[in-house]
């Protein structure tokens, strides 16, 4: 399950498999500038500073560039995580608008972590009866 943490406030956002950037970040209760959210007009881009991301979604050819495609450019309404990644927001900041969404994001991202960790013990357990 990946995590989008939002440099340079720390930030982390747990996200569904598949989940665009966006979605998760307003699931979780944040909200920034945003246009059509269609990968159409481009007022969502934010870099992305570590972590990879691929585009599964149309996006027209207007809106991201060559060179963008390979600097860390990222359409957050189209970009979703291919693990955890850090993103810097562009113009403005992201806020915190809903505080109850952002503590059941964190609960998700809790049980997520736990499950993982479960699983990898029980793995490692196995491992060292064979």
């Amino acid at each position: 399950m990946p995590t989008v943490t939002i440099h340079p406030t720390g930030e982390v956002i747990f996200l569904d498999p598949e989940e665009t950037v966006l979605s998760g970040l307003y699931k979780a209760g944040y909200a920034y500038t945003v246009g059509c959210r269609r990968g159409g007009c481009g007022i969502c881009k934010v870099d992305c500073r570590e972590g990879t991301f691929v585009y599964n979604r149309p996006i027209a050819d207007s809106v991201i560039s060559d060179e963008e495609r390979t600097d860390g450019t990222c359409l957050s309404c189209r970009a979703v995580p291919e693990g955890d990644i850090t993103i810097e927001m562009r113009d403005g900041d992201v806020r915190l608008v809903n505080k109850f969404l952002r503590d059941i994001n964190e609960r998700a991202r809790q049980r997520a972590e736990a499950l993982a960790r479960a699983q990898a013990d029980l793995a490692s357990a196995t491992t060292s009866k064979e």
